[in-house]
């Protein structure tokens, strides 16, 4: 079953995008979202970005519906579809994720699709379309689990694995946040041959705005991968106060609780930033982080990062930030302790935080996918403002 979404009645919100057919026709790209993870800030943000690029992207939404302020984001922007279907790690019911397919394939057919571009590569698995794939691997249950628990899922989940592969197989290009991911990938499930790295990036603009001394992280704190229980600990061992925003409950009743640091449980994307925008130093202590979002956010904020020790962390910016061991509370403390009390060190760090940040352009990521989309769909011409040598 299938919905329409809406402002606030949940009613079907369109708008067409101009897209100049001087060039040729270009492609409308229906593009799968969801509401609770890093997903809707990533589809936002490029879908933003493609316009620039005469791509216009239609929404199909699954798992929990989104909230006010989402709905607000999107309204009288895009095309957007939310399904009944659940996300793949909000179910233990396999056969829940059945009329995935069909439910794409008829989103396909009535909105004149041209490629299809998932963000769970489940949702791939069974898909019979007749238009080009793109999978997005944000991240997935299996390498979550051999990164924060050093195990396979459980034997009830092995099917996970399984629907993942088949979107992978069924996938035309299968696309990476970072190398890290994309090696966690192929450890997990072997080889996937047409698998290639895009990463991701932020809006974010430049800026930098007086610090005053506290500690910000933000994240979805009920993910035990995001490592929040850590940072709490580390906190009482902290000389500058440490402000912790995100939720503590999640959708599936998963629960983080915080006592130590100040917590700030629900924060609009906007109220998130102009905290982080304040804050001399932002910390992730997360174990599992595919691309990892925040310190990319926290960078272009002009703030000195302190990360946890993983391979994706080490890969995006080393040399631009502290590390310290995620699994180790007093290990974080010293290091955030180091910054609070080495203002040359940590001015130092944010200035080459801020410089990395710009590596991760927005302009850069919409031109990879845009040269990715181009080349499957073989029969759009590529306008003649993009640059895709």
């Amino acid at each position: 079953m299938t919905f329409s979404l809406g402002n606030s009645d949940l009613q079907q919100l369109r708008v067409r995008h101009q897209i100049s057919k001087s060039n040729g026709k270009q492609p409308r790209i229906l593009m799968t979202i969801d509401a609770v993870g890093g997903v809707w800030r990533y589809a936002m943000d490029l879908a933003t970005e493609l316009v620039e690029w005469g791509i216009e992207t239609v929404f199909a939404g699954f798992g929990p519906p989104p909230s006010e302020r989402q709905l607000r984001e999107v309204s009288g922007k895009r095309i957007v579809i939310w399904t009944d279907a659940p996300l793949d790690w909000t179910t233990d019911r396999e056969d829940r994720l059945d009329e995935i397919p069909d439910l794409l394939a008829n989103l396909v057919a009535s909105n004149g699709i041209d490629i299809v571009h998932l963000n769970l590569p489940s949702q791939g698995a069974g898909l019979d379309v007749d238009v080009p794939v793109v999978v997005m691997s944000h991240s997935c249950v299996v390498t979550w689990f051999r990164a924060v628990r050093n195990s396979a899922p459980p034997a009830d989940w092995v099917w996970q694995k399984q629907r993942n592969r088949s979107g992978f197989d069924r996938a035309d290009i299968v696309v990476s946040p970072s190398e890290s991911h994309a090696e966690a990938l192929r450890l997990n499930y072997g080889q996937i041959p047409n698998l290639q790295v895009v990463h991701n990036s932020s809006r974010a603009p430049l800026c930098s705005l007086p610090k005053e001394d506290f500690v910000f992280a933000a994240g979805r704190w009920w993910d035990e991968g995001k490592n929040g229980a850590v940072l709490d600990l580390a906190a009482p061992c902290l000389t500058w106060p440490l402000v912790m925003a995100g939720a503590s409950f999640g959708p599936n009743g998963q629960q983080c609780t915080i006592i130590n640091a100040k917590h700030v449980e629900h924060l609009a994307h906007e109220d998130t930033m102009a905290l982080m925008s304040r804050a001399a130093i932002v910390a992730s202590p997360s174990l599992y982080e595919p691309f990892g979002l925040v310190p990319l956010e926290a960078a272009r904020c002009g703030a000195a990062l302190v990360l946890a020790d993983i391979p994706t962390y080490r890969e995006l910016w080393d040399g631009a930030a502290l590390f310290a061991d995620p699994r180790d509370p007093r290990a974080f403390a010293d290091a955030i302790n180091r910054l609070t009390s080495d203002a040359k060190l940590r001015i130092d760090l944010a200035r080459l935080a801020q410089k990395r940040s710009s590596t991760f352009s927005p302009g850069a990521q919409a031109g990879e996918m845009a040269e990715i989309y181009t080349r499957l769909t073989r029969g759009f011409t590529v306008p003649q403002h993009w640059s895709l040598a």
